[in-house]
Formats: structure tokens, C-alpha cells, sequence
């Protein structure tokens, strides 16, 4: 119920907001089109989080394979920031998340300790689109999107049986992304016997996960449209 009311507020809020003049309006998508960037955290050099048995950056690449799949099966178009075990600076990442013009960027963190998925938006206050887009801060002209978006994902995960935690934080990478753009950290199965490594390398609970992450993906692509769809009727 609560994360219900969290995303119709949300939604309520993104509208009001696009129809504000001068406030940055999402891209058009084209017919069908739906493209969703999924931004495997760390990579290469840069291990993340890590224990004798467990690296974050295999999680979220293996996260991002498992999801793209399921993504591509439901008629989206994916495009991920890397595919293998690559060095991959913030960047880049923004870099191929900008040029992908994207309804959705998600990127993909992993941690031993807590349970269950934290989500977090951009902190920054709304701003409206600029004729030249300052790199570090671009995200202010999308953060109401991404916190309607952050309110789907979060409904999607409660209604999985995945505690959620959400909020709202400073985001290098994802606060330089022109789309609606959340971070999405996985914790331990609260429920997991073993050690919290062992539950993060669970091909069960990450397949969980996925799935709940795809049909709040399936639900924002519905809802995204739509609110595209109303906020060009109000426009004169």
C-alpha cells in the first residue's frame, strides 16, 4: 500500500512537472521504442565490494546479463555499459547512457552488508532543461522522472516480497545521465541461510531480483508513455 501511494504520488509530482514550460520534456519515444541502459557497476581494475568469496563487480555484471536477457524478451531495446570484465570510468558510462537517449537507466550495485534493495534517485533539486547541459549536474533536469521511476521499481520489488529501502543521494555517475536514472544496490536475502555471500552469488535470489527489476521496467514503459502522451495534449 505504502509504495503504491509512493508512486502515484511520484507520478502525480513528474506530470505536474513536465507540464511546466521550459521544464526538460522527455524524448519522444518512436512507435514501440524503448530503450533502457543497464550500467554494470565497477568492472576491471576496480573490484567494488569484495570478500574472499565474493567480488561486486561479477555480481552486477552477472545481475545486468540476466536482466538484459529478460528485458530483450519482453520487447526492449538494451543497451549496457559493459559486457565483460572491463575497466569502465563514470564517463564513459554517462557517455553511453547520453547517447543511447534512453526511457530508463539503471545502474547496478551490489553490497555484503543490509538486506534486501536500496534504491536510490539523484539529490538534486529540479531544474529546467539549459540550452548547454552542465555534465555534472544534468540529471537535474530529469530527477522527477527518475523519482517517479524509483517509485515504480520500488512497487515492483514490494510486491516480489523484497524489502526496499529508497532515497534519494549525490550519484556521480547516474547524476551526469540525461534519462530517468536510478541506482539500484542488492543486499543479502534476508531470509538466506549461510553468508552473505552466499546469497548474493544465489542464481535464485538474482533471478528474484531480475524479475522484479523487468516488471517494473514492463510498468514504467506503460506508464512513461502514457505520461508522455498527456503531457503533449496539455501543451498548446
Amino acid at each position: 500500500m505504502a509504495g503504491g501511494l509512493m508512486r502515484a504520488a511520484a507520478i502525480a509530482v513528474v506530470f505536474a512537472a513536465w507540464c511546466l514550460p521550459g521544464f526538460a520534456q522527455a524524448p519522444p519515444a518512436s512507435g514501440s521504442r524503448f530503450v533502457v541502459v543497464l550500467d554494470a557497476a565497477h568492472g576491471g581494475d576496480d573490484t567494488g565490494g569484495h570478500s574472499s568469496d565474493w567480488l561486486e563487480k561479477n555480481f552486477t555484471l552477472a545481475l545486468s546479463v540476466r536482466l538484459r536477457s529478460l528485458l530483450a524478451a519482453r520487447g526492449m531495446q538494451v543497451v549496457t555499459t559493459r559486457e565483460s570484465d572491463a575497466t569502465l570510468d563514470g564517463e564513459r558510462r554517462d557517455e553511453i547512457a547520453n547517447h543511447a537517449n534512453a526511457q530508463a537507466c539503471v545502474s547496478l550495485h551490489g553490497t555484503l552488508t543490509g538486506t534486501g534493495v536500496h534504491l536510490f534517485a539523484s539529490s538534486f533539486a529540479p531544474a529546467a532543461q539549459a540550452r548547454f547541459v552542465p555534465w555534472k549536474t544534468a540529471q537535474a533536469a530529469w530527477v522527477m522522472r527518475s523519482v517517479a521511476f524509483e517509485g515504480v521499481v520500488n512497487s515492483a520489488l514490494q510486491q516480489a516480497s523484497l524489502p526496499v529501502t529508497v532515497g534519494r543521494t549525490a550519484l556521480p555517475v547516474v547524476d551526469s545521465m540525461t534519462c530517468p536514472a536510478i541506482a539500484v544496490e542488492v543486499s543479502p536475502d534476508k531470509n538466506a541461510a549461510g553468508t552473505p555471500a552466499d546469497s548474493l552469488n544465489d542464481p535464485g535470489y538474482q533471478a528474484r531480483v531480475a524479475n522484479a527489476l523487468a516488471a517494473a521496467l514492463v510498468e514504467w514503459r506503460s506508464e512513461a508513455a502514457h505520461l508522455e502522451e498527456s503531457a503533449g495534449a496539455s501543451q498548446p
